[in-house]
């Protein structure tokens, strides 16, 4: 004899496994656009600036050294004295390092996807102390040594002034080329010949508008570093290496101050400052991102993640009313409602293209709900218990929504989800008794089969 209670089950099991086709379809689909806006991002960057490291300036002395080789000869074993001139690089770093400014962020568009750039004017100023000797040992020769101001920036395409630095009251301007050390690019300006014996001392200050995209950092370059900033942006992420020490956060921008010495970093690392191959940062820097605030792509494929909950959930909400109401849903009609349930996510990754994520998602979850509700009407044919599925459902779209919102808390709703389900499912069925149910289902089985 059947036993159809265990059949139904079957169906309706292998009709949630046939829905993770539409939602695996579905995420793929998420994960191309977001795909290819990630590549219009890259374009625009390429065509504009890409992110900026910010290093210096450093002091960079080159000099000339009389290095003397003595060679003897095997033979005679007389002594000869060679003598050469060789040319090295002193990398020095800034007494003082004032950086303050703000960034102006700017929204570029190409087609349906969108760039953010920033634009930032900042002040420069600190000096540069040259101590008598340096780091020389005395009874190393050295012929000359000549000091440079070096500015290194990781894309001179995002410089958009000229700055004019004002050395020692003097004006001046900076030159392209970081001597070859240190920062792979940048600019430099000559200090001129220094007296190793005696030394000598810069102040420097100058304005640089910097352009650049997804995010400024800042090295720490100086012994004594103070980084203040402000921007329009309201949604900052403060990264890197050090975090501020005062920042403040509203709808109207940002403002952050850090302030860091020279025992907190390590100034070898400072001077390899560079964009690592995953566009991160590898050395010592403070980074501000200038995100976006709400990642479409990343918001439609976690609610996807939950596309298959849902379907467990209303499905199993379908199968106690068929036992408890002795309903018959047929398991096409559980296919058509999954799949309704699964159009939610197409519909709001589409919609969300063109509004706001908030506004797509309550166009998507009412436009769904709505549909299960004019539907269930008539498949169930009771309007009261319709309207209880469709109450439901909306329900459970706007605790999804709240799991997306706070992502730090998605697994402890989804969790109470779970357990608020099989908690009012077994209170619901704590008195049934289901060897009746499935007698009842077989005879009503035999009751068919001897009708026809």
């Amino acid at each position: 004899m059947q036993n159809k209670l265990i059949v139904k089950l079957a169906t309706i099991v292998g009709v949630s496994i046939a829905l993770l086709i539409p939602l695996f379809l579905i995420g793929g689909q998420i994960s191309v656009r977001s795909a290819h806006q990630s590549e219009v991002l890259q374009e625009i960057s390429a065509s504009a600036a890409s992110a900026q490291i910010l290093l210096g300036p450093l002091c960079v002395v080159r000099y000339h050294e009389l290095i003397e080789h003595v060679e003897k000869d095997s033979i005679t074993h007389q002594e000869t004295i060679h003598r050469e001139s060789t040319e090295g690089y002193l990398v020095l770093p800034p007494k003082t390092l004032d950086i303050r400014g703000e960034a102006r962020v700017e929204t570029r568009s190409r087609g349906i996807y969108h760039a953010r750039l920033y634009h930032s004017a900042l002040q420069i100023s600190g000096e540069v102390v040259i101590k008598p000797g340096i780091d020389f040992a005395p009874q190393r020769r050295i012929l000359d040594a000549q000091a440079f101001l070096v500015v290194g920036i990781s894309d001179l395409r995002g410089i958009s002034n000229d700055p004019t630095i004002s050395l020692n009251g003097e004006e001046r301007h900076f030159n392209t080329g970081t001597l070859g050390i240190g920062p792979r690019s940048g600019v430099q300006l000559s200090l001129g010949l220094v007296d190793i014996a005696k030394g000598n001392h810069f102040s420097f200050a100058f304005p640089l508008n910097i352009m650049g995209s997804d995010r400024l950092s800042i090295a720490a370059a100086g012994d004594q570093t103070t980084v203040a900033l402000k921007s329009d942006w309201p949604h900052p992420s403060f990264q890197g290496r050090f975090l501020p020490n005062t920042r403040s956060v509203s709808e109207h921008g940002f403002e952050a101050r850090w302030q860091i010495s020279a025992l907190a970093r390590s100034f070898e690392r400072v001077i390899d400052s560079n964009i690592g191959a995953n566009g991160a940062t590898t050395s010592e820097t403070l980074e501000i991102g200038f995100l976006e605030p709400v990642n479409i792509y990343l918001m439609s494929a976690r609610a996807v993640n939950y596309g298959i909950l849902f379907v467990v959930l209303i499905f199993a909400a379908f199968f106690l009313t068929e036992i408890l109401r002795r309903l018959r849903i047929h398991p096409l009609q559980y296919l058509l409602v999954g799949l309704a349930l699964a159009i939610f996510f197409l519909l709001l990754t589409a919609l969300s293209e063109h509004v706001s994520f908030g506004l797509a998602y309550g166009i998507s979850a009412g436009a769904c709900v709505a549909l299960i509700g004019i539907y269930l009407v008539g498949a169930l044919g009771q309007r009261i218990l319709a309207r209880y599925f469709t109450v439901g459902i909306g329900l459970l779209y706007a605790v999804l929504y709240g799991v997306l919102l706070s992502e730090d808390n998605a697994l402890l709703m989804g969790s109470i989800i779970l357990f608020a389900a099989l908690g009012l499912t077994m209170l619901a069925t704590r008195r049934l008794d289901w060897y009746g149910v499935e007698m009842s289902a077989n005879a009503n089985s035999q009751s068919d089969s001897l009708s026809e």
